[in-house]
């Protein structure tokens, strides 16, 4: 049975607001994504994840959608997305677009005529009641709140200017499966699912049980005292999955991959439980928290193998728009990064990496008060330092800063005088012209390693198996193909490891210290090989 290319391609997150603006409003656009698209392919990425364009207020930055097939005027036009579209599938790659399917913007079209009264035309798009239950929004509060035009509250699962649809309406259903055919009837390979898991709601809307959970987790969204048991992951979205499912199979092979808070057993229900019927990934943002040390990720592995064994594929993401770039948790060194690229795109699972973490790009600490993202408002009250002590990141201004090309005005960003979020001041150290001129950098580390995945079956289909018996702090793991076989060894500690271990080859070494003769295999500090058996 083939794999479907889903499971072997490789994925990359444009945040297209910040990737590259041509036309000097300090906004980047579709154009510019075009334009570096030479750019992408060189990287070695197959699939280009693109956030939300569509037309939209902003108040979100474009996950509260105001028209499902029209572009917003800042990004460009339709012409312009299709000349995307055909682009990319021009150079061999896959293009990806964000579909916000549980919600709109309050100055949608729909949400206006919903909200005009309780008997019009669609009245019922939206999930409306006289009087609200205690369910409370993901961010935290009340997630209902009233309309004084119809005299009734609207339930919001994220922020208040973002309306859930109701899909218990048949004709909203089928509306937005309508809408996926749209774009994937112009040529869109799949879509990247946003909160997907909260689609569906409690059709008695039952009050959610009392928790002492203060904050919500990655594996338990439960939060804010409150168990989160009647406003998601219902049995219904594990249904719908597999609808959507089949609205994509009309186009052939197609992506989903889903955004889903909840622990393993959760994302299976999201793909299927005995076979992958369902959404084809999931993204497992457990991982998004990582510990740098070989035991964790031993651990991880092990676990993720458990619960996503062939049919399944996991995805390995360590940061995207809405968390912490992964050099956060690694104390901006470098060294650390260049091994998570190495694990993230030789383990066996689907690689999903977010604009700029190729160069290594870092949070930019901003104010909460003159932030763009309406999250930080919400917590103004609370001292910075407490969140920063919990690890969380509340104001994601800070990972959305543009993209840093090279050393002139702006980061070669954009030629504005003001750019939409401000440029971090550390671009003429880090950016993409710099790092190409040093072939020691982070940016030629991933690229070496997209190719050697790129052309071994192993990395994109193999089996794994994870090697007993290596020092403390090494991580070894065997990936397996019909024809071929590859060892992955890392070092996740600062001091050198020797290893004994039989190959044939080595055909990639992380540090120009590690080394590899007969037998003998020699570790650097946060050093990794590959070697083929």
């Amino acid at each position: 049975m083939s794999i479907p290319w889903y499971h072997k391609t490789s994925i990359y997150q444009i945040y297209p607001r910040s990737f590259y603006d041509t036309n000097g409003d300090g906004i980047g656009d579709l154009k510019g994504i075009i334009q570096k698209l030479d750019y992408l392919h060189e990287l070695g990425f197959e699939t280009l994840w693109i956030s939300p364009f569509f037309s939209s207020p902003q108040a979100d930055t474009g996950y509260d959608i105001s028209s499902y097939t029209d572009i917003a005027p800042e990004y460009g036009s339709m012409d312009d997305t299709q000349q995307l579209i055909e682009e990319v599938h021009q150079r061999g790659m896959k293009i990806v677009f964000d579909m916000v399917m549980n919600h709109t913007s309050i100055e949608h079209p729909w949400f206006k005529e919903s909200c005009s009264s309780q008997d019009n035309p669609k009245a019922d798009w939206y999930i409306w009641r006289d009087k609200p239950n205690n369910w409370q929004s993901m961010t935290g509060g009340n997630g209902w709140h009233y309309s004084a035009e119809r005299r009734q509250y609207f339930w919001s699962s994220f922020l208040p200017f973002q309306p859930d649809l109701n899909y218990r309406n048949p004709e909203v259903k089928k509306t937005m499966f309508d809408t996926v055919r749209f774009w994937l009837n112009k040529g869109v390979d799949g879509f990247r699912l946003d909160i997907f898991n909260v689609i569906y709601k409690d059709a008695e809307f039952r009050d959610n049980p009392f928790s002492f959970k203060l904050l919500p987790t990655e594996d338990d969204p439960s939060g804010f005292f409150q168990e989160a048991k009647y406003n998601l992951n219902q049995p219904e979205s594990f249904e719908f999955a597999k609808e959507l499912r089949s609205v994509c199979d009309e186009f052939g092979e197609k992506i989903l991959l889903g955004e889903v808070s909840g622990d393993r057993s959760i994302i299976r229900k999201f793909l299927g439980d005995d076979i992958n019927n369902g959404l084809g990934l999931v993204f497992d943002f457990e991982m998004l928290s990582f510990q740098f040390s070989a035991d964790y990720f031993r651990k991880l592995i092990e676990r993720i193998e458990a619960h996503f064994p062939d049919p399944f594929m996991p995805v390995y993401v360590f940061s995207n728009h809405d968390r912490h770039r992964s050099i956060h948790r690694l104390g901006d060194d470098l060294r650390k990064a260049k091994l998570l690229a190495m694990l993230q795109l030789t383990v066996r699972g689907v690689p999903c990496m977010y604009y700029g973490e190729e160069i290594g790009m870092t949070d930019l600490k901003q104010p909460f008060g003159s932030a763009l993202d309406p999250i930080p408002h919400k917590f103004k009250l609370i001292p910075r330092f407490i969140f920063d002590l919990l690890g969380l990141l509340i104001n994601r201004d800070e990972v959305r800063t543009p993209m840093q090309w090279d050393e002139a005005k702006n980061a070669g960003f954009s030629s504005a005088e003001k750019t939409w979020l401000p440029v971090h001041g550390n671009y003429r150290e880090i950016n993409v012209e710099k790092e190409n001129q040093d072939k020691a950098s982070l940016l030629n580390t991933i690229r070496g390693l997209m190719r050697i995945r790129n052309q071994e079956t192993s990395l994109q289909e193999g089996s794994q198996e994870i090697l007993n018996g290596l020092p403390n702090g090494a991580l070894g793991y065997k990936r397996k193909s019909a024809d071929e076989s590859l060892i992955i060894l890392l070092n996740f500690d600062g001091l050198e490891k020797e290893i004994q271990i039989e190959f044939s080859e080595c055909i990639f070494t992380l540090s120009s210290r590690d080394t590899a003769k007969e037998k003998a295999i020699r570790l650097n500090g946060f050093g990794g090989v590959i070697l083929r058996e």
